[in-house]
């Protein structure tokens, strides 16, 4: 696995993120240069690529390309075999890059999607560029072409003005979406940024026993999502890691999926039918070619 920078900095301005300050305003690889690094690692025998980035789909702002101009030039690629997008803006989640990455053999049907929070008084105070309507519509355009997606979600707990009810909200809201991962972090002051200066500050404990709460349901969404594998077949590309005789590797939806160690398989994608899951999600799988 090999992880790509296509882009960095950040035009937003969130009201708690040192981001624009850090790492400066967007800006992009361009494209050509992009895909001359990606021909060298195809030459090393390297499967898959993640695409990061601090705002992955903002690419192309100041090259005056686009970044489905890129997944499309990337996906012709020879010798790559998988790409995952590692976060993107749900409003920069188009239609567009939806239906293309539903049609592509290479693009894997995971996407991590950042909420920070269920409440859209809280987006707002967060000077988020979307609503939990827009949020979640963007999640059943995914569902609707790609209904077995990995969809991971980023979300803040304890931000300054959030409410009881606030986090009720946003513990339901993530509830009904049903996601198959949810990473959690507890609001931390970031000097120099307006969410400093706001009224309503959390206490610590209320914040860590909201983090508690939301993994718990993190941890119940993503059994419930690795579990619906059980009994089906799909592609797993192996890693090198070797733990308990068993090596490891994950399906193109980010189920992880263990098997008796097998030197030849490593870096291999193999057909396999899914087994008994354990208590850490992972699935026993049956190599059948």
């Amino acid at each position: 696995m090999y992880k790509r920078q296509i882009q960095d900095g950040c035009d937003y301005f969130c009201t708690y993120c040192t981001i624009p300050f850090a790492r400066g305003r967007s800006r992009s690889a361009s494209l050509p240069r992009i895909l001359d690094a990606l021909h060298e690692v195809a030459g090393k025998g390297i499967q898959e690529v993640i695409l990061t980035g601090v705002n992955t789909g903002d690419f192309g702002r100041t090259t005056g390309e686009r970044f489905i101009d890129l997944l499309r030039a990337l996906d012709a690629v020879e010798g790559i075999e998988r790409y995952r997008i590692s976060s993107i803006e749900p409003n920069l989640l188009t239609d567009e890059i939806i239906d293309f990455c539903a049609s592509s053999t290479k693009f894997q049907h995971h996407f991590h999607i950042p909420l920070q929070s269920g409440s859209d008084r809280i987006l707002g105070l967060m000077r988020r560029r979307y609503t939990t309507a827009r949020f979640a519509e963007r999640i059943a355009a995914v569902r609707r072409l790609m209904p077995d997606a990995f969809i991971g979600i980023d979300v803040i707990v304890g931000f300054p003005g959030e409410t009881e009810a606030d986090f009720r909200t946003t513990y339901d809201f993530l509830e009904g979406l049903k996601p198959a991962f949810l990473h959690i972090f507890p609001f931390s002051e970031r000097p120099g940024t307006p969410a400093v200066d706001m009224p309503g500050k959390v206490q610590p404990s209320v914040a860590t026993r909201r983090v508690a709460e939301l993994e718990e349901l993190c941890g119940r969404l993503h059994g419930a999502f690795c579990a619906k594998a059980v009994g089906s077949e799909d592609t797993v590309l192996f890693e090198s890691t070797l733990r308990g005789g068993m090596m490891f590797g994950y399906t193109g939806s980010y189920r992880r999926v263990k098997a008796p160690y097998d030197r030849t398989r490593i870096n291999a994608i193999c057909r396999v039918r899914f087994g008994a899951m354990d208590e850490s999600h992972d699935l026993m799988g049956d190599i059948l070619d």
